[in-house]
């Protein structure tokens, strides 16, 4: 996928949604890995053409001491975004601390909390987050499976004791073709040293959701759809 794939995907969510208004002030999540640095092309690139005018700050949450983040740093300098690392000691409460048998819950709800008050402090009022078109199927196919409930995490969410209102600007972006684009512009994605990466709930269904497709192609499509169409409680309606 090249540079003008990514924002056409792109232009057409945040314009299906209408999430972004003039004068809006952007924080978007840096983890280093790919979605997140596409998402940061993504919107960076949309920034220079699109007709509600709007800034941007990048913001890494930081959980593990040891993760290296001078390649993000060097990108943003290059492209002229603000960029802001949160040190935290999550990594060391969740893992070392309380020994979390299922760390990713805790560890993400800490995660969002130290992002949110950050992009709060830098006055920005919407947050965007990069999951894309995959991550809103496994998230369906987790729900139906642990919470016995259709649901998915919508376009984008107000925040009221926080008044910021979260954007997936990647809602129609495949994964395959975030990895695609990753390999073409040779992002620097930077190494996930979490202990419970890829054994996980949602890796799980990542792979389930692989088997699924390659017996019945065509089926994360149609999963997808069923989510836009579901009329889920929080969803949006689309603009169109």
């Amino acid at each position: 996928m090249n540079l003008q794939k990514l924002l056409s995907y792109t232009r057409r969510a945040v314009d299906d949604y209408h999430m972004i208004d003039p004068g809006d002030r952007i924080a978007v999540g840096i983890s280093g890995g790919k979605d997140s640095l596409a998402l940061l092309y993504a919107l960076h690139g949309l920034k220079r053409f699109y007709p509600n005018s709007f800034s941007i700050e990048a913001i890494t949450v930081s959980v593990f001491k040891e993760m290296n983040l001078d390649p993000v740093k060097r990108l943003c300098a290059e492209m002229d975004v603000p960029y802001t690392v949160v040190d935290t000691e999550i990594g060391d409460i969740v893992f070392r601390e309380r020994k979390e048998e299922n760390p990713c819950s805790l560890c993400a709800k800490m995660r969002k909390g130290a992002f949110n008050e950050k992009a709060k402090a830098l006055s920005c009022n919407k947050v965007a987050y990069a999951h894309h078109k995959d991550d809103i199927v496994e998230t369906m196919l987790m729900s139906l499976i642990y919470e016995g409930r259709f649901h998915s995490f919508s376009p984008y969410t107000y925040l009221d004791r926080m008044d910021l209102t979260v954007i997936r600007p990647l809602l129609y972006v495949p994964e395959a073709d975030i990895v695609g684009f990753k390999n073409k512009y040779d992002l620097p994605v930077c190494k996930n040293p979490c202990p419970a990466d890829g054994h996980t709930r949602r890796e799980y269904v990542k792979e389930l959701l692989r088997r699924i497709t390659s017996e019945n192609p065509g089926a994360k499509e149609r999963m997808f759809t069923a989510v836009v169409n579901g009329h889920i409680k929080g969803w949006p309606e689309r603009a169109f």
